[in-house]
């Protein structure tokens, strides 16, 4: 008997032998939050049950491949590093990751976790720094929110906004208020939405949107307790696979 007529060969799967559906391993730097600029091994997962109107992956939304676990962590280990960032898609789509986090936690790696905040984050493991967004009004899925994720975030952990225009900071600010985020996080940041042209050139580097000057302006008036991020792998590679 094959092994599509024993489980689904798609996502989400439980069993630990089916492994996980991945789009791509790849070193780089890591372009955000509290690690940006820090040679990191990225671990992008496929499939993501949101589809919000900025979103620079959609490579990732489908396909990739089905691989073991033991595969995917005998590929990492293949890196000189120990820092990795697990994202997607969204990578808690996939139950698996969940027991991909487990492994590599033992295996003594510092991971951070990029989540869009629609799926609970009740069963990552404390050590994992979760990078949890809160949709704006802006990104088409503020209405996925899953707002008893709060109740899971500690100090370890940081939120991100993606600001698209002057509504989206707004209703980020009021949030940042209403929930009172900055202490229940390491960090909030905000973050203009930087979409750069899938046929930039090698050579050229991207132009910093309009926004990201009206955001900082925005931030200076109102001395938010948060703090200002620029998606330093954009600024580099432009909207490159891999990097």
């Amino acid at each position: 008997m094959n092994e599509s007529s024993l489980r689904n060969t798609y996502i989400p799967v439980t069993d630990p032998t089916a492994g996980l559906r991945l789009t791509e391993i790849f070193y780089s730097l890591q372009g955000e939050a509290i690690t940006s600029g820090l040679p990191t091994i990225f671990v992008r997962l496929t499939g993501c049950p949101l589809r919000c109107v900025y979103c620079d992956t959609e490579y990732a939304f489908s396909g990739g491949e089905r691989q073991a676990l033991e595969t995917i962590m005998t590929t990492i280990e293949g890196y000189p590093c120990k820092r990795i960032c697990l994202t997607g898609g969204e990578p808690l789509a996939q139950p698996n990751a969940i027991e991909l986090i487990k492994r590599l936690l033992d295996g003594g790696y510092e991971i951070s976790l990029e989540t869009a905040g629609a799926l609970t984050v009740e069963n990552v493991p404390p050590a994992v720094s979760k990078v949890m967004d809160l949709k704006t009004p802006s990104s088409g899925e503020v209405d996925k929110n899953l707002w008893s994720n709060l109740d899971h975030l500690t100090q370890h952990d940081q939120i991100k906004f993606v600001i698209m225009n002057r509504t989206d900071y707004d209703w980020a600010k009021a949030m940042l208020f209403e929930h009172q985020l900055d202490t229940l996080v390491d960090t909030v940041w905000f973050s203009p939405m930087f979409n750069v042209a899938d046929d930039a050139s090698e050579e050229a580097s991207p132009d910093v949107p309009v926004l990201t000057r009206e955001l900082a302006e925005w931030m200076l008036a109102d001395a938010l307790p948060v703090r200002f991020q620029l998606q330093l792998h954009k600024i580099i590679w432009a909207d490159a696979k891999g990097k």
